[in-house]
């Protein structure tokens, strides 16, 4: 004979953790709810959605099954919040990094539907930064014999050591003789707030994307007139809009952009272009470049666009002549190799830009939700004009965007200005998030229906039709988070330790 385990029901609505915890692990369903939300039992903030879902036959759309989410454990589907934001949801960004990284990768060395011959092709890896807008405090090492640049211990260089005094007309000393080490919050903050370009770097951040779109352009007209200048027919390629058929050079350049935050709060990107040929009998496919034109033609291109292009912004009340728009005189441009042997390979890049694809904010100290004037009034507790140099570019951001033309300043205050995505690339660069996600999606449903499952590249027979909507976001409780949170753990733990028995096995 056994005994029910049970527990008083106002538990669940103690504040008291432990309570909370052995009420829901009381519960008859508790292994079912375990099973049920272990798709989000990782998740910070999962979203809770209730409706039916039914599935469908593909050829007829006969409904062959439907099932209600009252009928499942809290009558809600828990699904994953799906932040890229590292600082949100660790869990959730790290899925997107690792997403990131398959993207980034896959248009290098190929896989997963592109083409391995990519990686023969020439591509590069250049950095762009913003210009100045006033000194800052840096942390300056003249040469790293560290291992780990984020556990780096080398001696810093003095941050602005002078030997001539120089005092703004703020009376600040424009010196700094400290060698900031990395734990210092210093670097990255103006020597003098009131002497730092705020409104100008807060315009900056907000036409970064225009700025990249215009150096494409450029780099695309470079190469394209080194393709005349040695001699490269030109192909035939037809339209897909409009059917007409035109003569085009016989190259094509693939872009991948990742978008960093630094210290001192401005964007900058670090980006992959890749040089690639054109088919004329199929436009759409990945082929090797003519041999004309090689990866030092694309440094050439990306140098000579980063120092050219530039631009003036529209009139504003308090600029009526605009804010010139351009890059920094730091452009740092790599090769990027498959072998190792050139200066940084295919890896390094592809782990280098997907960290920074979960990134924001976070490294200025600013870590604010989208800000609101009208009802909550949260721009009071970020922005100060007179404040810390953070505050000072929300402040800035906000009062900017208060004209009609330059609302997005406001819409983006709490990206300081940025209001790009942190990752982007070209049509054909490679894969897509989305392929990824669909994959993922595919794999988890065949994994659930057992050995019966569809093939590799073969039509489903039955679709699965979601009538879903939003109730609610986060867990009910905060044992059920902890509950959720421990299930999840206990299961990467057991999934590493199969991973390394496997490999101590294999060898």
């Amino acid at each position: 004979m056994t005994t029910e385990l049970t527990a008083p029901a106002w538990y669940r609505q103690s504040a008291d953790l432990r309570l909370q915890a052995v009420a829901r692990a009381a519960r008859a369903d508790f292994q079912a709810w375990l099973s049920h939300v272990k798709s989000a039992s990782a998740c910070t903030r999962p979203v809770r959605l209730a409706g039916t879902i039914a599935t469908v036959e593909a050829a007829t759309g006969r409904l062959l099954a439907e099932r209600a989410t009252a009928d499942m454990p809290d009558g809600v589907i828990y699904k994953p919040c799906g932040n890229r934001r590292e600082s949100v949801c660790p869990a959730c960004s790290e899925v997107y990094r690792r997403d990131a990284y398959q993207v980034i990768r896959t248009g290098l060395v190929g896989g997963k539907g592109v083409s391995e011959q990519v990686a023969h092709h020439p591509a590069v890896f250049p950095t762009f930064t913003a210009p100045s807008f006033g000194e800052v405090h840096t942390r300056k090492v003249q040469g790293h014999t560290c291992t780990k640049r984020t556990a780096c211990d080398c001696r810093p260089e003095p941050c602005h050591a002078r030997r001539n005094l120089v005092t703004c007309p703020h009376g600040v000393r424009l010196a700094c003789y400290a060698r900031h080490e990395l734990g210092d919050t210093r670097p990255g903050t103006p020597l003098c707030l009131d002497c730092y370009d705020h409104d100008a770097q807060t315009v900056w951040n907000l036409a970064a994307g225009e700025l990249w779109r215009r150096t494409t352009i450029a780099v695309n007209r470079y190469i394209r007139r080194l393709c005349r200048q040695r001699g490269l027919a030109n192909v035939p390629v037809c339209s897909a809009t409009t059917g007409k058929v035109r003569m085009v050079p016989p190259v094509r350049l693939s872009f991948g952009k990742a978008a960093e935050m630094q210290r001192r709060g401005v964007i900058h990107f670090h980006a992959i272009v890749r040089l690639d040929g054109i088919d004329p009998a199929d436009p759409t496919a990945i082929v090797p470049p003519p041999a004309g034109i090689d990866a030092q033609d694309l440094v050439d291109a990306i140098d000579h666009a980063a120092a050219t292009v530039t631009f003036t912004t529209d009139p504003h009340p308090a600029r009526p002549g605009g804010w010139p728009i351009g890059w920094g005189d730091q452009v740092f441009t790599k090769v990027i190799t498959v072998a190792g042997k050139g200066q940084v390979t295919d890896a390094q890049v592809a782990a280098y830009l997907s960290k920074y694809a979960t990134k924001s904010t976070e490294i200025t100290g600013h870590t604010s939700p989208r800000l609101d004037h009208a009802e909550t009034d949260t721009v009071r507790l970020y922005a100060n004009p007179v404040g810390t140099h953070v505050e000072r570019l929300v402040s800035s951001a906000w009062v900017l965007g208060r004209y009609a033309d330059w609302r997005r300043l406001r819409r983006w205050a709490h990206m300081l200005g940025f209001g790009g995505h942190f990752l982007t690339k070209s049509r054909r660069y490679g894969i897509t998030f989305a392929t990824l996600r669909n994959r993922r999606i595919v794999f988890r449903r065949a994994q659930n229906a057992g050995p019966e499952q569809t093939e590799p590249g073969e039509q489903p027979t039955t679709l699965v039709v979601n009538f879903l909507q939003f109730v609610g976001a986060g867990w009910h409780t905060t044992a059920d988070a902890m509950l959720a949170n421990t299930s999840a753990a206990m299961a990467r733990e057991h999934q590493q330790a199969a991973r390394e028995y496997l490999s101590t096995t294999a060898a």
